[in-house]
């Protein structure tokens, strides 16, 4: 499922660089991305908790059900609503949080849920690159936004410390707003690097690097699915 997902937006992608013609090459580079993000909001949930507004989540690879988001998304409920983007709203529980790295996981059954997100190499990420986000800022579902890669590293500002902890965050100059929490940040190929948590100085997004969100879902105690 994994090597079809990516194969989908390769052709759009290809047809971009292959392209001579100017505004051909923006008209095939347009059309890739917009393949990319209609299948991140395939992958991609809408969380609620108690009626209230929520954020976003994640269906995660190689965890069969499991839907990642943000702690605070979550709150301290034990269960929260998950809406797919074709409409189908789930209960699902709480299965394992973390606030202090702002992670959460919800568990579904495998079929009930749409599929799974590829991962990218955030490791391998640089200043400058390409990123996408998309969440339900303000309500909307699917909502998409664009910008490049800031750094990689602890939240720091130019005064110190842009936050209270120092784990390594995806910073990105990327637009996000109440309901993009929980939902992916993906490179130019649609591969999500991170999970949206908040922004920083009125305009810098932070993200959990999806390695770090591997090791907090390997707590769960289930090995992980093959590819």
């Amino acid at each position: 499922m994994r090597g079809s997902r990516e194969q989908r937006a390769e052709p759009a992608l290809s047809a971009a660089n292959g392209s001579r013609g100017g505004g051909d090459a923006f008209a095939a580079i347009e059309a890739g991305l917009a393949a990319v993000a209609e299948r991140l909001r395939e992958s991609t949930v809408q969380v609620r908790v108690g009626g209230r507004g929520g954020g976003a989540g994640i269906v995660w690879p190689g965890r069969p059900g499991i839907v990642v988001t943000n702690a605070h998304v979550i709150g301290r409920a034990g269960r929260a609503a998950v809406e797919t983007a074709d409409g189908r709203v789930l209960e699902a529980p709480v299965v394992r949080r973390d606030p202090l790295r702002d992670l959460a996981a919800l568990a579904l059954p495998p079929g009930a849920l749409p599929p799974p997100v590829t991962l990218g190499d955030c490791a391998a990420l640089r200043p400058g690159e390409l990123v996408l986000a998309v969440g339900s800022p303000w309500g909307v579902p699917g909502a998409l936004s664009v910008g490049v890669v800031h750094s990689k590293g602890p939240g720091k500002g130019p005064r110190g410390p842009l936050i209270n902890q120092g784990p390594t965050w995806v910073q990105a100059d990327v637009r996000l707003a109440p309901g993009n929490s929980g939902g992916p940040l993906a490179d130019a190929r649609g591969r999500v690097v991170g999970v949206n948590a908040m922004v920083v100085n009125g305009r810098l997004a932070l993200a959990v690097p999806c390695d770090e969100v591997e090791h907090f879902l390997a707590a769960l105690g289930t090995p992980r699915a093959a590819a």
